[in-house]
């Protein structure tokens, strides 16, 4: 997926303006590569469209502590919104993100958000299984 397609589908999932949508997916990237750890961010990254992968890979303290409501006040703070609209645009992202990258990298991801975030991350759905 191509960065203008990513956004765009953020911005439709939001309904926010393209270039808010922009601005918060770059937002999320840059504070979820804050708060991963052990190489997740670059491996996010190597799935990610290039005009996004920089955000993951930019020089981060990493392993920022905190919960959602922490990750969003960030997020907000990052983007230049409320916080309600960063957790319209951080589900979208997520959304697209769960759609852009393996269903493996999607749960590694997941796997180390901060706790209270399954709230936004919609279940990853089981592969079906043969009898």
């Amino acid at each position: 997926m191509r960065f203008p397609r990513f956004v765009e589908a953020v911005s439709r999932r939001a309904e926010l303006p393209t270039e808010q949508a922009a601005t918060i997916s770059r937002a999320v990237l840059q504070t979820l590569a804050d708060r991963v750890t052990g190489g997740e961010a670059e491996e996010l990254a190597a799935q990610v469209p290039g005009e996004l992968s920089g955000y993951l890979t930019a020089p981060t303290d990493g392993g920022v502590t905190g919960g959602a409501v922490t990750f969003l006040h960030r997020v907000a703070e990052r983007a230049g919104v409320d916080p309600a609209v960063a957790e319209v645009g951080t589900r979208a992202v997520l959304a697209t993100l769960r759609e852009a990258v393996t269903v493996g990298e999607f749960q590694d991801l997941v796997a180390q958000l901060p706790k209270g975030f399954d709230a936004m991350v919609d279940p990853i759905p089981h592969p079906p299984y043969d009898d």
